[in-house]
């Protein structure tokens, strides 16, 4: 008898009144289960404290939510973050490693937004602090002051790569997408593929070659909304198809 896939949804540490959360958004568990088909299961930030193994031998994927925090620099030896910058230290402990050990085991992955941006921390790469600071780059940041639905609409083109996974999606070669980040690669890791680039440049997908199934990072957020959009459904649905392939393996 068939199963729904069971995925692994990355959760942050919030503070709130007296104690600590952990808490992930709705989007993701929503997109999990309406986009991927799968039943999402929260993952808590407790670091070493998470039996990584046996998680991993429970799972039939993993997904690498967005956040409002930042990885902490010293994990790509960056310099020292703004004061008031916003980190999140129990999640880097859990999702960092967890990430290479998901790949690894052939656990289907999808990393989204903060996600996205732990992948490529997690196998040596390097993270622009700022973007709209840097020389030639867009602002990629949202109108903070705009409703939700301005913040996450279409903000500008990306060209999606020959011969990689999003065109073998079937995707064309530009898409329209959202732009909700501050941070963005800096450096690509060693064994990532360039999957899609933005007007000016900058990296917002990419694929790890080799990996034994599904591994995919993402910089905008094709959760929001996701049945609405089939570019954004189509990597959901694709994604929960390997978690359903995995599920039948195990």
């Amino acid at each position: 008898m068939s199963r729904l896939p069971l995925i692994g949804v990355t959760a942050c540490t919030k503070q709130v009144g007296l104690h600590l959360n952990h808490i992930v958004g709705d989007k993701y568990v929503r997109a999990v289960a309406v986009g991927a088909g799968g039943l999402p299961l929260v993952i808590p930030s407790l670091g070493e404290l998470i039996d990584q193994p046996t998680l991993l031998a429970s799972l039939d994927g993993l997904l690498f939510t967005g956040s409002p925090s930042n990885v902490e620099p010293h994990h790509y030896s960056g310099p020292a973050s703004e004061p008031g910058t916003p980190h999140d230290p129990y999640r880097d402990q859990t999702t960092l490693p967890l990430i290479r050990d998901a790949v690894a085991a052939g656990i289907p992955v999808l990393g989204i937004c903060r996600g996205f941006q732990e992948m490529n921390v997690a196998f040596g790469g390097t993270l622009h602090q700022k973007v709209h600071e840097v020389a030639g780059m867009m602002d990629h940041r949202e109108p903070a002051e705009q409703p939700v639905e301005v913040q996450y609409a279409a903000r500008h083109p990306l060209q999606v790569q020959p011969g990689g996974l999003l065109a073998g999606l079937g995707l064309p070669d530009e898409i329209q997408v959202n732009s909700i980040h501050g941070q963005g690669v800096q450096r690509l890791a060693p064994g990532l593929r360039v999957e899609a680039l933005a007007p000016d440049g900058l990296i917002e997908a990419f694929s790890v070659e080799g990996a034994p199934s599904f591994a995919l990072g993402v910089q905008f957020h094709p959760e929001w909304q996701v049945r609405s959009n089939p570019n954004y459904l189509a990597i959901f649905q694709a994604f929960g198809e390997a978690c359903r392939k995995r599920a039948g393996q195990r």
